[in-house]
């Protein structure tokens, strides 16, 4: 037996965990990321200054952006690895809600120590206690409970033997995995109790690659023999698993073309001759058409969420569907034939089971047909060239243009995530890091920096908008101090883009979208005080040049262009149900409340 803390124990055991798929082994826990307050400082902030041991902390400067930043360590680490994020009570512990939220809505594991109240009560209420009429057995962190995939509140030392082990196991679920919370009252926190030592010897949790039933596979294999026009839509599934090289090799055995979602997106090689690009609402007009024909869909590793399906109005009403996922609830969506399976796997035992099949000669000549026009809409746009402000089509050209094969692009909300999809050509594997499940404005610095610490030896160019930056912008002050180097490019639209078109479409013309700055703002100047190095692009010039000394530099970069929010992307025959006002006296507002209730019409229900 061994006497420890309640907190000194916790930190032992998460330095001694493993995870391993394939026979690859890492540590599951890359580090901790904290911000200190007395709900925190005296237990868990005591317990990782006395370990110095596998568990490396790392200080950072908002409680919500370091868990933006552990979600993007666990997607670029295709989640076999997590980080750990420690804060103290109340606003501490709230702030970590949203990107708790991000987290379990992507499937990304994260591990969350908030502090909480004192177990014993004496001393209550508390600084920052949430106090109820009905209960005692209640505080700010019971709003971790629904955007949690685990939760617990550990009110007595020795309840950490049951609860780490089930903590690990969702944590290492491929199908379960989200947000984990463990709420840690104070006094709890600093409490010992005599553990025994076994439960502190190095543990390896598998990750499985789990296998598809027999006669669903059967079935699926069966619908894709009597498709004329089938579609892969790969999921960030494809990515979580690796199937990349696996889904390429089965594309091109059957010649089915592939579309790639948000979280999908760099599954295959832009220029691969069945690659349509992105689909949905901010997807490809190739991919969007060839989706409007298919007969038989399959969903791989994607929960077929609205921008995929268009609000579920892209597909025809007699499209099937096969749907490859390790989530049985995604797997049964669109009455799918369900394949309960790793996507690796699944795809490779599809594909031996297809041999010899193939896709019919005029399909393949409309899927080259569809994707060479594409490219040359996509080189049309790369080619702009304008000065200050600049078309948003053509910033993105640019950075992809001075991106390596295996340099990562990252962002999030706003205008940018929906031109990046059309237009990112990406040419290996987890070089597109998107949070687009939650749309989180504020991730993308933040993730940026996960990015980096999951892999050091990548370029991480972080595209963001002015809205975004404002909202959370120091984290720059965290990447410098770790010497995790960005290269943040900040398009200024000096508004909320992205909303600003959405409200004028319909019929509001962009009410409370713009900024209107009464004093001039500098935000370049803004970047420059958090110690990055700046570079201010008026021209195209200016912009190549600060690109090609960004990848140079030694420490973060933010490279600074104003953008003209009018000359964006148009859609690709996209169409995206956002309900308007049914009643109005604006005439703007009623052509539009037109246009949608047509697009319902479309839809048919």
């Amino acid at each position: 037996m061994i006497r420890l803390t309640t907190a000194q124990a916790l930190v032992r055991y998460l330095g001694v965990q493993s995870s391993e798929r394939d026979r690859q082994q890492q540590p599951l826990f890359g580090g901790v990321f904290g911000i200190f307050g007395h709900g925190n400082v005296a237990g868990i902030g005591q317990a990782l200054d006395q370990a110095r041991g596998p568990l490396e902390y790392y200080q950072c400067r908002n409680e919500q952006a370091m868990v933006h930043t552990a979600a993007a360590f666990a997607k670029m680490s295709n989640r076999v690895r997590a980080l750990v994020c420690t804060t103290s009570i109340g606003p501490g512990a709230t702030n970590m809600v949203t990107g708790a939220a991000g987290a379990t809505i992507n499937r990304l594991p994260v591990l969350l120590l908030p502090g909480d109240v004192f177990a014993n009560r004496v001393p209550a209420p508390v600084l920052q206690q949430l106090e109820s009429a009905q209960t005692q057995d209640v505080s700010v962190n019971d709003c971790f409970r629904p955007v949690s995939r685990y939760f617990d509140r550990i009110y007595r030392a020795e309840q950490l033997l049951t609860a780490l082990p089930e903590a690990m196991r969702v944590l290492t679920s491929p199908a379960e995995t989200g947000a984990v919370t463990l709420a840690l009252p104070q006094d709890t926190q600093t409490e010992a109790f005599d553990f025994p030592e076994s439960f502190f010897e190095p543990r390896v949790w598998a990750i499985p690659r789990q296998r598809g039933d027999a006669t669903a596979i059967a079935r699926a294999v069966e619908m894709i023999r009597g498709a004329r026009s089938p579609l892969i839509i790969a999921g960030g599934g494809v990515l979580y698993s690796e199937a990349s090289a696996a889904l390429q090799q089965f594309a091109e055995a059957a010649g089915i073309a592939i579309a790639e979602t948000q979280a999908g997106k760099s599954a295959v090689a832009w220029d691969h001759p069945l690659a349509l690009g992105g689909i949905g609402v901010t997807g490809t007009l190739a991919a969007n058409r060839i989706a409007r024909q298919a007969d038989v869909v399959i969903a791989i590793g994607t929960r077929l969420a609205d921008f995929t399906t268009m609000s579920n109005s892209l597909f025809a009403g007699n499209a099937k569907f096969i749907a490859i996922n390790v989530c049985e609830m995604d797997a049964f969506k669109r009455e799918a034939i369900p394949v309960i399976a790793d996507a690796r796997v699944a795809i490779e035992e599809i594909g031996a089971a297809l041999a010899g099949w193939g896709t019919p000669g005029d399909y393949r000549d409309t899927v080259t047909g569809l994707a060479r026009e594409w490219h040359a809409e996509v080189d049309r746009l790369y080619g702009l060239r304008g000065a200050a402000p600049f078309a948003q089509a053509e910033i993105i050209g640019a950075v992809n243009a001075a991106a390596g094969p295996r340099d990562v692009v990252v962002c999030a909300a706003g205008s940018l995530p929906g031109d990046l999809h059309k237009l990112w050509r990406a040419r290996e594997p987890n070089t597109y890091h998107l949070e687009y499940g939650y749309s989180c404005m504020g991730y993308e610095i933040a993730g940026g920096l996960g990015v980096k610490m999951a892999d050091p030896s990548r370029e991480v160019f972080v595209m963001v908008g002015d809205g975004s930056y404002l909202m959370m912008a120091q984290e720059i002050v965290t990447s410098i101090q770790e010497r995790r180097k960005l290269i943040i490019v900040l398009v200024d639209s000096s508004g909320y883009a992205s909303i600003g078109g959405l409200s004028r479409s319909i019929g509001s013309g962009g009410f409370g979208t713009g900024f209107d700055y009464k004093v001039p703002v500098d935000l370049a100047a803004n970047a420059e005080s958090l110690g990055a190095l700046v570079y201010r692009a008026d021209d195209r010039g200016d912009l190549d040049e600060a690109l090609g000394a960004a990848r140079a530099a030694e420490r973060t970069v933010v490279i600074y262009a104003r953008v003209d929010a009018a000359k964006g992307v148009p859609g690709c025959e996209s169409w995206w149900d956002v309900p308007v006002a049914e009643v109005s006296t604006q005439p703007a507002v009623q052509a539009a409340r037109a246009q949608w209730e047509e697009g319902r019409r479309r839809r048919g229900r």
